[in-house]
């Protein structure tokens, strides 16, 4: 799997960039794998419960493996010891702590006893609330990443990078066939996009 090709298909999903630790952390051959013995080393406990559910809202089970399947929650926990800077770890524990409050202040419940349609919506509302934030700001630098935009990019980068991501939803194919120019996308690669850089070039 091209690692390189993983991260501009994130980078197009998140609006077209994606932060410097999460690039290094990839290239440096992070990546999501299940270990049903994990336990969290940066994360709490009830941290790691709440970061592992909305990942897989980002990225649910249907006929394929989702978030929670292959290790999202555990790459999230790990690339934040060993990548991310005090200044993004303080930031990434803040914005989950203002997400946990804001939750049970709206609803007066925590998150895990929400019903699943209010606990998409209420992701979804902090996803678009966070993209809408950085669509506007105006200067050259971008904003720094809250908690939610820091969640569902390495929840993306460790599902597009793993086995199931690249092999089951993604369309991979180390050894392409015959060039055939201008095709439909369902008849080159079943109505999915290409995994790999060398396939992506049909």
């Amino acid at each position: 799997m091209n690692r390189r090709e993983a991260l501009q298909q994130v980078a197009w999903l998140m609006g077209g960039t994606i932060s410097a630790p999460a690039v290094l952390g990839m290239l440096s051959g992070c990546s999501a794998h299940s270990d049903p013995a994990w336990t969290p080393v940066f994360l709490t406990q009830e941290q790691a419960a709440l970061v592992g559910d909305v990942a897989e809202i980002i990225i649910p089970r249907t006929d394929t493996p989702g978030a929670k399947d292959i290790g999202i929650p555990a790459l999230i926990d790990r690339m934040l010891k060993d990548v991310y800077p005090k200044a993004d770890q303080d930031r990434f524990i803040a914005g989950l702590s203002d997400f946990v409050s804001q939750t049970r202040h709206h609803y007066k419940r925590g998150f895990a006893q929400l019903d699943r349609d209010t606990q998409v919506a209420t992701v979804r509302s902090a996803t678009e609330t966070a993209m809408a934030a950085e669509r506007a700001h105006p200067g050259p630098e971008r904003l720094p990443r809250p908690f939610m935009l820091m969640t569902r990019e390495l929840t993306l980068l460790g599902y597009f990078t793993s086995l199931p991501g690249s092999s089951q939803v993604l369309q991979y194919n180390p050894v392409p066939g015959p060039y055939r120019g201008c095709v439909p996308l369902a008849q080159a690669g079943n109505g999915k996009s290409w995994a790999t850089e060398q396939a992506q070039r049909f």
